[in-house]
């Protein structure tokens, strides 16, 4: 099949057993580990852990990718429709709050048929890079109850440098807007957990306060009040194989954070997270080791 579900319509001729296109990837998903995971926002992983479905390949590609073992590289293990159903079926009866699809953009086919399938009775999660096309979510609408976009640039020359994506910008807050349009405001259950919504991330990158004041401001003035929740992430751990990109090779500074917070504040967006310096680091980033596949 010539593929071109997502923004960068690549045409590639991805088939069920052999990988193509930007992503890399066949038409049959690819998953690196399916199990409760309790790194997300607490309003996603609560008490019981959010049942995390990590998907192999990505059709963005940044250098500084934390997920970079599975992003760039085949590691995983491809399954078919019935057997994607059957481990969110199987995370369900673990309890989890809710089933989180990461980075599952490239296989959207197959996900949409396993959800159909699986009729699950907890929310499902998008979990994505916020590069996506209207008309491919538009496809999930009544599959997914919770959007968790990323909204990594609003600065083009920041997502060409570094995700080789100078239309991130727009493709972003257009597939935003959509999600927006499926879920409307953000609603919590009695625990404090998303069961509908939109909860937009943002990376803060070392040296680009202006790209996150960008975002930051946009957020408020587009989605003000309890439209959206927002999470401000100083996560950001250097990776290897950034020697051509040196203002990459540092951590996020106390002060870089703390500033960009009082900007968050500043600009009356009431209804999120932020994190501390120390999350910076290696150990949020799980075993990609099968595990659940």
């Amino acid at each position: 099949m010539l593929c071109n579900d997502c923004p960068r319509r690549c045409g590639a001729d991805r088939e069920f057993d052999k990988a193509g296109g930007v992503c890399r990837s066949p038409l049959t998903p690819v998953i690196a580990r399916a199990a409760p995971h309790f790194g997300e926002e607490p309003c996603i992983s609560g008490e019981r852990g959010s049942g995390t479905v990590f998907f192999s390949g990505c059709n963005l590609r940044c250098v500084f990718c934390q997920n970079r073992d599975i992003s760039r590289s085949s590691a995983g293990k491809p399954v078919t429709v019935e057997r994607l159903r059957d481990i969110f079926l199987e995370l369900q009866d673990e309890g989890v709050h809710n089933i989180n699809l990461v980075t599952a953009a490239h296989f959207i086919r197959p996900v949409t048929e396993a959800l159909e399938g699986a009729k699950l009775s907890i929310p499902v999660v998008w979990n994505s890079s916020g590069y996506e096309s209207v008309k491919s979510l538009r496809r999930l609408e009544g599959l997914v109850q919770v959007y968790m976009p990323d909204l990594k640039y609003l600065d083009p020359k920041l997502s060409l440098r570094y995700s080789a994506a100078k239309d991130y910008p727009e493709v972003a807050v257009s597939a935003i807007a959509e999600m927006y349009r499926q879920r409307g405001r953000f609603v919590l259950d009695d625990e404090d957990m998303l069961v509908s919504g939109v909860l937009v991330r943002h990376l803060i990158l070392p040296g680009a306060r202006e790209n996150s004041e960008k975002v930051i401001r946009f957020i408020a003035e587009n989605y003000p009040g309890d439209r959206v929740l927002f999470s401000l992430m100083c996560q950001y751990t250097p990776m290897p194989g950034l020697e051509k990109y040196p203002e990459l090779q540092r951590t996020v500074t106390a002060s870089e954070n703390d500033a960009l917070c009082r900007y968050m504040e500043d600009c009356g967006i009431e209804y999120g997270f932020f994190q501390e310096p120390e999350s910076a680091t290696d150990e949020m980033i799980p075993d990609f080791d099968l595990t659940g596949v």
